[in-house]
């Protein structure tokens, strides 16, 4: 309990800087701004596109363009070879390595200690010091912290340089006063093997106390049933009764929420979201009850949106945070504490509110379906499945979907690969209100299915257990954050799927 005492004071002295930005978020987003002009200034690319003399955000826009991954990977590979004081003035030997789940090809994202520090630990911190001045009464900090994180590797071309998940990164370099409470070991946290870090880890941590979880909750939840195999039990709180908390991100909670309700089974339990990318740590839920996360904007890392019907642009024109409106889907483009200038991460947000500056993940610029002039984007679906499992009650594991195109006469289709955890009793019924739930989410869906003349109704393919998993495995991406694309614009992925089960079944 001191323990507990002594963390619950740090949280509290943490959180009244939190309510600092909440209350001035224009003044705290300006001070950045000019803390990494000033170290921006030092660098190459700094003095090429003439730092010292940028004093205004307005002239920051005009000397520097928007970059995509493609504009950075030439000064990454430079980043990997040694070469230093590119993009950042001090050193980045660390390398975030990107799940690449459109692409075989991976996206190495450079990480300061300066990013580390005041941006990823930082983001942990703040959300149990939100955590706790939401429930003080809590004993998060009396047991163990339960962390998922995935692998790491040393750069090929330098022995003082490694790769690996942003959560690899974490742990390796994790402050004392974290690791003091975290499992399980190191050398299991940092695994790559997934299937035999899974059983290590449930062996591991199966007899301890533990009080708060983090991770994925698609991995979170395979390592739980393993755990309940392991010792017996009917609920994870028979396991671990002291648990309290679970801190989950990469992937939206909705779909997976009653299935975590039914498997740790205690309804005291606290669920609270973080938003957080190989390229920075950007949001948190501050409200117990709230499905929305505060944008948080003391990171190191200055903000710009992109309206996203102009995100196709190669340079569209952003806009400030001051000048955001609540309900619309904006594209972000950071400019960080690790040399990242005006980048284009491909994620898009709508603002909830404003003072403080509220947000929910609607979803990827890449990742929606638009083959009818439907923009579907993720939110829309994920929404609609969990209005559809709630009335039809089933659950989800894991789901993707693409388009079936107009043929001769035939109509157009979304056709769906869905993994139940829990069938629905009757398909074509679940099949019937997820349809009217996605014209309930999105208007364009609901104008291309009048009277089927564009779209007809969704086609929804039950797969067998483990087919998203085998597919993940098959690729290589079991684990960490590596997971299945949602949406797609092509029949790819559907068709690959559907092989992999013809194959099994035959």
């Amino acid at each position: 309990m001191a323990l507990n005492s002594v963390f619950s004071w740090f949280m509290k002295k943490r959180f009244h800087q939190i309510e600092l930005f909440m209350k001035y978020p224009m003044e705290v987003q300006q001070e950045v701004f000019e803390k990494l002009i000033a170290h921006g200034a030092q660098t190459q690319f700094g003095k090429q596109h003439g730092f010292a003399d940028t004093k205004a955000q307005s002239t920051f826009k005009e000397k520097v363009p928007l970059q995509n991954y493609e504009d950075l990977k030439p000064i990454v590979e430079r980043l990997k070879e040694g070469e230093q004081g590119i993009i950042w003035p001090t050193e980045i030997n660390w390398f975030a390595k990107s799940s690449g789940t459109t692409s075989d090809k991976s996206k190495f994202i450079p990480v300061s200690k300066e990013a580390l520090e005041g941006c990823h630990y930082k983001g942990g911190k703040d959300l149990l010091a939100i955590y706790n001045h939401n429930h003080p009464t809590n004993n998060v900090y009396g047991g163990k912290s339960l962390v998922l994180g995935g692998s790491s590797q040393i750069n090929t071309l330098r022995k003082d340089s490694y790769y690996g998940d942003l959560s690899a990164i974490i742990i390796n370099n994790l402050p004392l006063w974290v690791e003091f409470k975290r499992i399980p070991d190191r050398e299991i946290a940092l695994m790559d093997k997934w299937e035999e870090k899974i059983e290590r880890m449930a062996q591991s941590v199966k007899g301890q106390d533990v009080t708060n979880i983090a991770g994925v909750p698609s991995w979170t939840l395979v390592l739980m049933h393993r755990i309940l195999e392991l010792t017996g039990k009917d609920t994870i709180a028979e396991v671990w009764p002291n648990l309290e908390l679970y801190m989950h991100g990469g992937v939206n909670f909705t779909p997976y929420r009653r299935q975590y309700q039914q498997i740790i089974g205690n309804r005291d339990m606290h669920y609270y979201e973080n938003y957080n990318a190989s390229e920075g740590f950007f949001g948190i839920q501050d409200r117990s009850d709230g499905d929305d996360m505060l944008l948080m904007l003391d990171y190191g890392i200055f903000y710009e949106f992109i309206p996203v019907d102009q995100s196709h642009l190669e340079q569209p024109k952003t806009i400030s945070l001051s000048d955001v409106e609540v309900g619309k889907n904006y594209e972000i483009a950071i400019s960080t504490n690790a040399g990242l200038w005006r980048y284009r991460i491909g994620d898009t947000v709508s603002f909830t509110s404003k003072y403080p500056f509220r947000i929910k993940v609607t979803g990827r610029t890449k990742h929606f379906i638009n083959a009818f002039g439907e923009e579907l984007i993720i939110d829309n679906a994920e929404k609609a499945l969990t209005i559809a499992c709630e009335k039809c009650k089933c659950t989800i594991t894991d789901f993707t979907a693409a388009p079936v195109y107009m043929s001769g006469k035939a109509q157009g289709a979304h056709e769906w690969l869905i993994e139940f955890e829990r069938e629905p009793a009757n398909l074509e019924s679940f099949i019937e209100t997820f349809d009217d739930a996605l014209k309930q989410q999105n208007s364009d869906y609901e104008a291309k299915r009048t009277g089927d003349l564009t779209l007809r109704m969704p086609i929804v393919q039950s797969v067998p257990k483990n087919t998203f998993y085998n597919w993940l495995r098959k690729k290589g991406k079991l684990g960490g954050q590596h997971k299945v694309p949602r949406l797609s614009n092509n029949r790819d992925l559907v068709e690959e799927i559907s092989r992999d089960i013809e194959m099994v079944r035959s």
